[in-house]
């Protein structure tokens, strides 16, 4: 299985862990879609495929993923192009100082972080039943148990942090891995994996000082390599787990028993989540067709 060449689609793809693993990928001889916010790092990696041989198994989709309707257009522009999806890895994060609201009037951590990632899981489903070994890895912090979904306050109106609000949409994201295996939409396997802190700087150029230079200066002395950070997600993507669900806390199994794993605050969830998008653009084929997710 490790030697065929798949189709793989990287939220993200153009920094940090996103942008390794694409060139990763293209040099193992795959197709590979790569989204991301910036037409500059778009042009970036494609002139990096290019010196690699793989000009012609590469996409870059730019796309502002904390929109619903943005992903909407990604999910059906990789349809238009694609029969079948091997692996959507989920790597677009921002980690913003202030609180941000999107169009669609959403939190803007939770609406990237959470949101698209429960959107294009459940959009591209059709595209993974056609692949023989689907996976989606989900790149968030399993095994980290600081923070909690408020159900009261989704959106972090009282009290919004930077620091809140990404640890509120990591558990968001255990969650969903919970209730993507439980409630399956497609047969996809998903892995929640936490790589731990690498020396990646994507999502930080919008920071101010001195938070910028604290976390620049942290990569320098305390991270991670990028290169070792995503060697496990190639090996996910070559032989993904047999288990619905796996959580991943840099090479150790994370214990699904946690509290971070409640089923019942998963299924809770999933149903506002439905609710959420519902309320702002309808039924949507990104939903999952379970009624109750």
């Amino acid at each position: 299985m490790g030697n065929e060449r798949k189709t793989v689609v990287i939220s993200g793809g153009t920094d940090g862990m996103g942008r390794a693993l694409a060139l990763a990928r293209l040099d193992r001889g795959d197709k590979v879609v790569s989204i991301g916010s910036s037409q500059e790092k778009g042009a970036v990696l494609l002139a990096e495929a290019a010196r690699l041989g793989a000009a012609d198994r590469v996409t870059f989709l730019r796309a502002d993923l904390s929109s619903i309707a943005e992903n909407a257009r990604v999910v059906a522009e990789i349809a238009r192009e694609h029969t079948a999806v091997d692996a959507l890895v989920l790597c677009a994060n921002r980690v913003n100082p202030k609180r941000v609201l999107t169009e669609d009037g959403l939190e803007s951590t939770f609406a990237l972080y959470y949101l698209s990632r429960y959107l294009l899981g459940h959009g591209l489903r059709a595209l993974f039943d056609a692949s023989a070994a689907p996976v989606v890895v989900n790149i968030a912090a399993p095994g980290v148990t600081m923070g909690a979904v408020d159900f009261d306050d989704l959106q972090t109106e009282r009290g919004y942090g930077a620091v809140r609000a990404q640890a509120r949409s990591g558990r968001a994201n255990d969650l969903l891995g919970v209730a993507f295996a439980e409630q399956a939409s497609s047969r996809a396997r998903y892995v929640l994996y936490h790589p731990g802190f690498t020396a990646s700087l994507g999502g930080i150029a919008h920071l101010g000082q001195p938070v910028k230079g604290i976390i620049t200066l942290l990569a320098k002395v305390a991270a991670r390599p990028v290169a070792e950070a995503v060697r496990p997600v190639v090996g996910m993507i070559d032989a993904p787990p047999s288990a619905p669900l796996t959580a991943d806390d840099r090479g150790k199994l994370v214990d699904l028993g946690l509290r971070t794993f409640d089923p019942e605050a998963a299924r809770r969830l999933a149903r506002v989540t439905r609710r959420i998008v519902v309320a702002r653009v309808g039924e949507s084929p990104l939903l999952p067709v379970n009624a109750t997710a």
